[in-house]
This record gives structure tokens, sequence and C-alpha cells, in this order.
């Protein structure tokens, strides 16, 4: 019941990390620390009560990755090794081109190679997309039919391995493929032990709010207040990571039961904007969050959150979690652990 997990050290992936072993898979972490820390794996076995797996290496090395298959032949893959962050990608738009999308290829050949010399390695994948494939909507809620463009480099990589994706499992139907549109991840698991340890200055808006709460940064920095939403701010979709390590597991279960293909969002449902993150994360701390207004930031979108009934009628799930219980969780780790994994 081995499940191999790329970047399984990073905030997604130990998280889900947590869950399959809940869920009685065995979980091997793969991940060179790029955006993560080693001590990740320290609490991974505290929280569990057992030690993790690791293999340290890059998915770009595919002999390497060949190797790993190999070695602890499982029955599924959950691929989130990659970079993620909107701004940085419209900067250097060629790292993410590289690193994404080349390392989607390089992951996607060892286990082809692998799975044709052993028939117990069945192609078995869950791909970690994003509600970025969507571009800027016409229109919310969003379902998996609307069209798909991008406003950003990292967008556009998630878009052209979700095709490159599309095109393998018509090539060879014994693919097995299960790709997860997320929407805005964040949150923390209740111990507080592993959450979001972004590197440098926050991306997401989350992680940056819960700094100048812990009195990291003196400020947020609100892109834009002329979006045409109710106060002016984007409107995002935010899920609790522990909903959407759930939906991993939900996705693995349905590609080794039925053995069909799919593509879901995960998302709750309800979009929250900035300033309403703000307001809760107050809340949930008991700490002002002074923030100021910036221009609007390229590759942004107004508004976007997701219609997650066709993850509900397929995998059985479904988000369950606050924006509330999502800044508690938040404040939790953040507060225990001021400077991330580097405390």
């Amino acid at each position: 019941m081995k499940i191999l997990l790329t970047g399984g050290a990073g905030y997604i992936g130990s998280h889900t990390a947590i869950a399959l072993r809940e869920a009685g898979f065995e979980p091997v972490v793969l991940d060179n620390f790029a955006n993560s820390h080693p001590v990740v794996m320290e609490r991974l076995a505290h929280i569990t009560g057992q030690p993790f797996q690791l293999e340290q290496g890059d998915v770009l090395d595919t002999p390497w990755l060949e190797g790993v298959l190999r070695r602890h032949r499982p029955i599924g893959v959950v691929h989130f090794a990659g970079d993620k962050a909107v701004g940085e990608s419209v900067a250097l738009p060629l790292k993410y081109f590289h690193n994404n999308i080349g390392g989607a290829v390089s992951l996607l050949r060892a286990m082809e190679t692998v799975a044709a010399d052993d028939p117990a390695v069945a192609p078995t994948l869950v791909f970690s997309s994003s509600a970025t494939v969507y571009g800027d909507p016409a229109t919310v809620p969003i379902t998996e039919d609307f069209p798909r463009s991008h406003t950003n480099p990292y967008g556009h990589s998630k878009l052209v391995i979700e095709d490159m994706l599309t095109a393998l499992c018509a090539a060879r139907p014994v693919w097995r493929v299960g790709t997860l549109r997320y929407f805005n991840p964040v949150g923390a698991h209740p111990s507080g032990l592993i959450g979001e340890d972004p590197a440098g200055i926050p991306n997401n808006l989350m992680p940056y709010v819960a700094q100048v709460a812990v009195g990291q940064r003196e400020h947020l920095n609100v892109y834009g207040n002329d979006y045409a939403t109710p106060d002016g701010t984007g409107v995002r979709d935010y899920i609790h990571v522990q909903d959407l390590a759930a939906g991993h597991v939900a996705a693995l279960k349905a590609l080794l039961g039925r053995g069909e293909s799919f593509t879901v969002n995960l998302g709750t449902g309800r979009g929250h904007s900035v300033l309403d993150v703000v307001r809760a994360f107050e809340q949930a701390s008991g700490r002002p969050v002074p923030y100021r207004i910036a221009p609007r930031r390229a590759g942004d979108v107004a508004q976007c959150w997701a219609d997650p009934a066709l993850a509900m009628r397929l995998l059985g799930w479904q988000a369950r979690h606050t924006l509330d219980e999502m800044c508690a969780d938040a404040w939790r780790w953040q507060s225990g652990n001021p400077n991330g994994y580097r405390s």
C-alpha cells in the first residue's frame, strides 16, 4: 500500500502524508527541500508515532526517480513537487516552465518506464493542479467544464501538465489519473506542529496575515481595492489544508477502486474577500492586522470560487472546515512557530 509523494515534505504534501497514513496507506516522502525543511520529517513522526520513509532528491532526475520507483513499487503517486507563487512566476517564467513542466515530464517518463517492466507498479497518479487553470473566469462559481486559460506562467504550467496527462491517458488507457484543481489552501494541522512556512516574503495571503499578527511584519499589503467585489478586494475560495489532504485520500481510493480518470475542483464553494480574512484572523488571534492598500498585482483576478459538487458525486468528498477554523489553526501554527521550521 505504498504511495509516493513528490514534494511530500511541503505544505500540502506533509498534511497529505498524515492523512494517507491514517487511512492505512504507507506514504513515501520524496523531496529535495528546495521549498520545505527537513525538520518536517521529525514532526510527521511525532504526530503519527512512527517514522516516514524519505527519498531525498529532485524530480528532474529521471534515472534517480526510476530507481526510487523500483525500490518502493508504489501502487500510486501523488505529484506535489513544483513552484507555486503567482507573482514569482510572472517575474521568473522560465523557472516555472523548467521545474513544473520539466518535473512532470520526468516523473511521467519514470513511471512509464518502470510500469512497463514491473506490472505491480501501476501508473496511477494524483496530480496537484490549480484553479489558476480557469484564468479570469467570466462567472462564479466555477465548474470543471469552464473554459481554461491562464493569466500567469504558474497557471500556464499547470494547464500544460493537464493537457499532457489528457494526451497520455488517451494514448495509454492503462494510466489512471486524478487531477485535483485546488482553490486556496490555508490553515494548519491542529497539533500546531506543521503548517505553511514560505521562504522569504509570503506570496499567499494567509501566511502574510499570520506574520503580521505575530509581529514579524508591520502591515499587510492589500493588492487592489477597486475590484468588482463587495468590498473591492479580491475574493477567493479558501480551503483548509486538512480538507485538501482528505481530498487526496478520496482521490486515490477512487482511482484504485474504479480505475477511471477524473478531474475535480477541491474548494468550499464559498468566496471570502481579503478583508474578510483579515477580520477573521484578528478574531482568531486577538491581534490587530494593520493593512495598506497597494496597486493590483500582475496575474491576479477579481474573484474565484468553486462549485465542488462533482467531487462530492465522484469521491464522496466535501470541505468541512470554516474560515474561522482555518484562521484558528493557522494562528496556532504561527504563534507556536513564529519563524516557521527555523524557530
